[in-house]
């Protein structure tokens, strides 16, 4: 039974289980946490998942998990893990089932103070534009070939359609398209699935927050990202939707299958793996690579249609809503790292995790060279958010973030101690807005079953994954449900 005796205490922010703890790992587990943090992790089985995240074929270096870490499907949720192209494994469990959910934020002109007589009737729009809850889509559905067109061309093929502007893809991570995409190796269930799920939320933990910059930390980089305080912004939180998930569906079981071809044996069937060079391997990469452009084009149509939703409160000459950066945190990622002087391809998964390149990497927009990639961290419901930038400091995390507050309870446990009602109340007394479909929704995502996402952004900003740039907090909230 894994305690904290087991650990060796690196830093204030940085915990580690030894590569001997149990003869199957291949290398250390690291834990981003705090001391008062991971005792709480032991009440899952997050830290049991990271040590078998370490046993994976041509693993490297660590298996890590960041502070919002905790329970997942094979990987914890929060997890990050690079394998070698040459001989390691590529595991859906290590992206997850909403293939690239995801952050957007959009920056307009306005303060809060000039925005608030406003409020009320642009959340009401914006929930009126963009359709949310389970199963939810709009009332044009898509034919498989438009399904296929924005499988291989992400956020770019929406754009093209008028669905958005070129800085929208300037300011997106991978310009809102992976190349590596098939669309012919994503079954048509998946398809039908997305048909009508393109510029929709969703269910869930998924939300679009009209919020204002509360303050700023770091002048410099905030003037690159054009913040300034009292600034209201939207962020937008989604992912692939059920099309995504059911691609994971399809290649899990597929790779479940495959495993005893090429004698991979793993401690828990939830990590199914296949060699990335194998055919598996490279028809699930090829899959996901599909599944994360359609959730960018799924955020990029979401903001469209919140910009139509502000115009048509604020008119033509309302400020326009700028993209600061969209970015994905349930993804895997061939990407170049220099491990003992060597550049090293090498297949990174992040799980719950978001990328957090630093200042000069070449595949961050020109315009944050200077200062380093934005990192979008969203808070628990009525909770604060944050926006950071990219470290050269993160170097040993593979330049990874954490991607929230992380839950701390279930869903069903959140329902029996707080009622829906009871949360909207609480956040209309501190003057957030709330518009919803669903009590039941609400309770799901109440903020007591969330960690303090305050805390968790110190662990990150601490150990130098990600530094400080701004705190937002929410003036209304449009839920996913």
């Amino acid at each position: 039974m894994l305690n904290k005796k087991d650990f060796k205490k690196n830093t204030d922010w940085l915990w580690e289980i030894p590569r001997g703890f149990r003869p199957d790992m291949k290398v250390p587990a690291r834990a981003y946490i705090s001391e008062e943090m991971l005792e709480d992790t032991f009440k899952d089985r997050s830290l049991e998942q990271l040590i078998n995240v370490a046993t994976l074929p041509g693993v490297v270096n660590y298996s890590m998990a960041m502070p919002d870490m905790h329970e997942g499907y094979g990987f914890p949720i929060g997890g990050v893990a690079a394998m070698r192209t040459a001989d390691g494994v590529i595991s859906p469990g290590g992206v997850g089932y909403d293939i690239n959910c995801g952050m957007k934020l959009l920056k307009s002109d306005y303060s809060e103070k000039d925005l608030r007589p406003h409020l009320d009737k642009i959340a009401t729009e914006i929930q009126k534009e963009v359709p949310s809850g389970l199963g939810k889509g709009r009332q044009i559905k898509l034919s498989i070939a438009e399904v296929d067109k924005i499988l291989e061309g992400g956020a770019k093929r929406v754009v093209e359609q008028g669905y958005g502007q070129s800085e929208d893809l300037e300011n997106c991570e991978s310009s809102g398209q992976l190349l590596q995409a098939d669309a012919s190796l994503v079954s048509d269930h998946a398809k039908n699935r997305g048909r009508d799920q393109v510029g929709t939320l969703g269910s869930g933990n998924h939300f679009s927050e009209v919020q204002k910059v509360e303050e700023i930390f770091d002048e410099k980089v905030a003037e690159v990202f054009g913040l300034f305080k009292d600034q209201v912004v939207v962020m937008i939180h989604t992912g692939s939707r059920g099309l995504g998930h059911q691609i994971a569906t399809d290649y899990i079981r597929v790779m479940m299958q495959a495993m005893p071809k090429y004698g991979i044996r793993l401690p828990d069937r939830e990590l199914a793996a296949c060699p990335i060079n194998s055919l598996e391997g490279k028809r699930y990469f090829s899959a996901m690579c599909a599944g994360a452009n359609y959730a960018w084009a799924n955020r990029q149509m979401i903001t469209h249609f919140v910009r139509k939703a502000w115009e048509s409160i604020l008119g033509e000459n309302g400020s326009r809503l700028i993209s600061l950066y969209d970015v994905a945190h349930n993804i895997a990622k061939i990407e170049e790292h220099n491990i003992s002087g060597q550049n090293i391809k090498l297949i990174v998964h992040r799980k719950g995790a978001t990328r957090a390149f630093p200042p000069g990497h070449p595949e961050i927009p020109l315009k944050y060279q200077s200062v380093g990639q934005p990192v979008l961290i969203p808070g628990s419901m009525g909770t604060a958010s944050y926006i950071l930038v990219g470290q050269d400091s993160g170097k040993d995390s593979w330049f990874s973030s954490c991607h929230g507050a992380g839950r701390m309870m279930s869903r069903h446990e959140a329902m029996r101690r707080v009622s829906g009602e009871q949360v909207v109340k609480e956040l209309e007394k501190k003057g957030i807005i709330v518009k919803y479909w669903s009590y039941r929704g609400i309770a799901e995502e109440a903020p007591l079953a969330y960690k303090d996402v305050d805390s968790v952004v110190d662990v990150v900003h601490n150990a130098g994954l990600s530094k400080k740039v701004a705190r937002l907090v929410p003036l209304a909230v449009i839920k996913g449900e």
